[in-house]
């Protein structure tokens, strides 16, 4: 699928890089600046669908440090999955996790069609909204072998539950001084409601530095912004609670050997929040 137009990121008129326009329709519920030395586990679960691997083997690296997060990959870092998805390395934190007893097809993501749960998961939901507005305000990297995204999965205790809203993906390839390639949208996987509609918008950012981007959730749409500037608009809405997956990749070699350096592969984030609708559900426990 190719970029989409080209916006020029910024404030616009009343609106601020943080924040709904609107916060009246909105009430704080889950706010993350990473001002300490641990993550707050009370708000994420820092492993990588760990039910179809392990809590060991999908464990996050990661460093706190001067009000940032930096989620990382590093040299010495396992695959998380290796017999299902290659060489693949992956830091993510979520804040939500669900899985059926091992050995069942009952669980979050189904990423390949031979997945079996080999690690239950205590069902956790700290923070599983259903609309509302979710931002983060985060750098990229022009690492051409990694990628970094934040991106909203069904909670999925039931199969057709599974809809993914993706905020913001940045694959270092398409990271420039003058201009990046951000994928936003929806995927369906098992949802029959939901049509794949996605698209890497061309932005006159440079995603190195930090940018906000945001997410406004509706019964009807599903609004994309960047600096509070609206990039698209996805008329479809995942009728259900979601969960945040936020996350840095690393991605095999040409030869499908491990990634190429340098190392450490770092995702940068200084906040993420998340507001619920005035007239919509609680995403808390």
């Amino acid at each position: 699928m190719g970029p989409g137009p080209h916006v020029s990121a910024g404030p616009g008129p009343g609106l601020t890089p943080g924040g709904p326009p609107d916060p009246d329709r909105y009430v704080l519920e889950l706010e993350d600046t990473f001002d300490g030395t641990t993550l707050d586990p009370a708000r994420w679960v820092p492993h990588y669908l760990p039910q179809w691997s392990s809590r060991a083997a999908s464990a996050a690296r990661y460093a706190l440090g001067d009000g940032t997060l930096r989620l990382r990959v590093e040299e010495d870092q396992p695959p998380w999955c290796p017999d299902l998805d290659g060489q693949l390395r992956v830091s993510s934190l979520q804040t939500g996790v669900f899985s059926g007893p091992v050995g069942s097809r009952v669980g979050q993501h189904r990423f390949h069609p031979d997945v079996v749960v080999r690690e239950a998961q205590d069902e956790q939901r700290l923070w599983t909204p259903q609309y509302g507005w979710v931002e983060m305000r985060a750098r990229g990297t022009d690492d051409p072998a990694a990628m970094v995204a934040l991106w909203m999965i069904g909670f999925e205790d039931s199969p057709e539950r599974s809809a993914e809203i993706c905020v913001a993906e940045i694959f270092g390839r398409d990271v420039h001084p003058d201009h990046a390639l951000v994928g936003m949208g929806v995927h369906p996987f098992g949802d029959p409601a939901v049509v794949d509609e996605f698209a890497a918008h061309r932005l006159a950012i440079d995603a190195r530095e930090p940018h906000t981007y945001a997410v406004d959730w509706t019964p009807e749409h599903v609004d994309f912004l960047v600096d509070g500037v609206h990039v698209t608009r996805v008329a479809q809405s995942p009728a259900y609670p979601m969960q945040l997956m936020l996350n840095v990749y690393a991605f095999p070699g040409p030869d499908g050997g491990p990634p190429p350096g340098p190392y450490p592969k770092d995702f940068v984030v200084e906040h993420v929040r998340g507001y619920r609708r005035v007239d919509g559900p609680s995403g808390l426990p």
